[in-house]
C-alpha cells in the first residue's frame, strides 16, 4: 500500500484537507497549519519518506508562491513605498545577520564560516509564508501588504547576495544564467501581454498559464545548474509581469487557485515533516538562544522603521512578526551549510534525524515560523481591529501611509 502512488497521494491530500478544515475552524493561516500537520505526521503518525514527485511538487509550490508574491506588487505602489520597503528590508536582513554571526562565533565558539551560515539562515524572511498569510487576511491589495511583500524580497535578496559573496561558486553557468535572466526579464512583460492579447485569457488550453510555467521551469533549471536557487528568478519574473497581471486579474486568480490547491500543501507539509522533535529537544538550549536573538534583532531592525512610516503599534508588530518568519531561504542557507560541512560538532550530535538526507541544522530548526512559538499565529486575522485603533489614534498618519 505504501508503494502505491495513488495511496501516497491520498494520504498527502488527506493531510492537506485536514489542515484546511483546521485553518477555517481556528482562523489561522493554512500555511502555518500545514506546517504543524506535517510536524505531527512526521513525529507521531510515522509518515517519514517522500518521493521524487512529492519533492518536485513541493519545490514547484515554493517557486509558484514566490512568483505570485512578486506578481502581487503594484509597480506604482512599489515606487511610492520604495523608501519604506528598502529600509525595512535592508535592516531586516542586516541586523539579524551581523548579530547572529557575532553571537555564534564569539559566544558559542563556532568557526567563522559556520557562524556566517547561522547569521544568513536566521536573517531571512519567508515570501511564501508571508504571501499566504496576506492572501488569507485580505491584505495583499493594500499599500501596507505590498510594502511588506517588497521588503520581504529585499531581505531574501540580501540572503542570496550574502551566500553568493561569502560562498559563491563562480562558473560559466552562473554568467550564462545572469545574462539569460536579464534578457528574459526585459522582454517578459511584452511577451506575456502579446500572448494574452493575441490568444485571449479565456481559452480552455490556457496558453498564458503554460507560458508562465515554461519560463519558471526554464529559469529554474538554469539557476540550479549555476548553483543558485530557482525561487530567485521566480520572484523577479513575477515582479516584472506585475503590471500585466494588474490588468488581467483572471490570470493571477487561476494561478493562485492552482498553487493553493495542489502545490503549496506539499511544500508546507513537507517543511513540517522535516522537523524532528527528539533532535529539537536535544538542541533546545541553542535553538532557544538563536530564536530569541532572531526575534530581538528583527524587532530592533523592523519595528522602529514601521512606526516611522506611519504604521500603528499593532500594524508595526504585525509587520515585525511577518518579517521574522523564515522557511524557503532559511532552509536553503542551512542546507547549504550542511552540504558544505559548515556546521559545528555540537550541532551534528543534536541533529540525528530519521534520514541523513533530511538532517537540518539547529539554526534551521529555529527558522520554522517563530510566531508559532510566541503564540502570535492569530495576529493576522485580528488586524482589522488594529485599523480601527489606528484611525482613532493617528488618523492623519494612517491616511498619509495609505497614499
Amino acid at each position: 500500500m505504501t508503494q502505491n502512488v495513488w495511496f501516497i497521494a491520498a494520504i498527502w491530500m488527506a493531510l492537506a484537507l485536514s489542515a484546511s478544515l483546521i485553518s477555517i475552524w481556528a482562523g489561522i493561516s493554512v500555511a502555518l497549519v500545514e506546517i504543524l500537520v506535517g510536524l505531527i505526521a512526521g513525529n507521531f503518525l510515522g509518515i517519514h519518506a517522500t518521493t521524487d514527485w512529492i519533492n518536485f511538487l513541493a519545490l514547484l509550490g515554493s517557486g509558484v508562491l514566490t512568483f505570485l508574491a512578486g506578481a502581487e506588487i503594484d509597480p506604482r505602489s512599489l515606487k511610492a513605498n520604495l523608501r519604506a520597503s528598502g529600509l525595512i528590508g535592508v535592516l531586516s536582513f542586516g541586523v539579524p545577520f551581523v548579530c547572529v554571526w557575532l553571537f555564534a562565533q564569539f559566544v558559542l565558539g563556532w568557526p567563522l564560516q559556520q557562524a556566517q551560515i547561522a547569521g544568513i539562515a536566521l536573517s531571512t524572511t519567508s515570501v511564501a509564508v508571508v504571501y499566504a498569510v496576506m492572501i488569507e487576511g485580505g491584505y495583499s491589495e493594500t499599500a501596507m501588504g505590498k510594502t511588506i511583500l517588497a521588503a520581504c524580497f529585499i531581505t531574501d535578496l540580501g540572503t542570496v547576495l550574502a551566500l553568493g559573496v561569502l560562498f559563491a561558486n563562480f562558473n560559466m553557468w552562473l554568467a550564462v544564467f545572469v545574462v539569460v535572466m536579464c534578457v528574459v526579464l526585459w522582454f517578459m512583460p511584452t511577451w506575456t501581454q502579446f500572448i494574452i492579447v493575441r490568444l485571449g485569457a479565456t481559452r480552455v488550453s490556457e496558453p498564458e498559464v503554460k507560458f508562465i510555467f515554461f519560463i519558471l521551469f526554464f529559469l529554474g533549471g538554469l539557476a540550479t545548474t549555476a548553483k543558485s536557487e530557482a525561487v530567485l528568478p521566480a520572484y523577479l519574473v513575477g515582479l516584472v509581469v506585475a503590471g500585466v497581471f494588474l490588468r488581467d486579474k483572471t490570470l493571477v486568480n487561476r494561478m493562485r487557485s492552482i498553487a493553493f490547491a495542489i502545490f503549496t500543501p506539499f511544500y508546507f507539509i513537507k517543511a513540517g515533516l522535516y522537523v524532528s522533535l527528539p533532535a529539537l529537544w536535544a538542541g533546545l538550549g541553542i535553538i532557544g538562544a538563536l530564536l530569541f536573538l532572531k526575534m530581538i534583532t528583527k524587532l530592533v531592525g523592523v519595528f522602529p522603521l514601521a512606526r516611522m512610516h506611519y504604521m500603528g503599534k499593532r500594524e508595526a508588530s504585525y509587520t515585525t512578526l511577518l518579517m521574522a518568519t523564515g522557511l524557503t531561504f532559511g532552509t536553503i542557507s542551512a542546507l547549504f551549510g550542511l552540504q558544505q560541512n559548515h556546521r559545528p560538532a555540537a550541532i551534528h550530535n543534536s541533529c540525528q534525524c530519521r534520514d541523513p538526507e533530511r538532517v537540518y541544522t539547529n539554526a534551521d530548526r529555529a527558522e520554522v515560523f517563530p510566531a508559532i512559538s510566541r503564540g502570535d499565529a492569530r495576529v493576522g486575522p485580528s488586524l482589522s481591529q488594529a485599523h480601527a485603533g489606528a484611525k482613532r489614534g493617528g488618523r492623519g498618519r494612517q491616511r498619509r501611509y495609505e497614499k
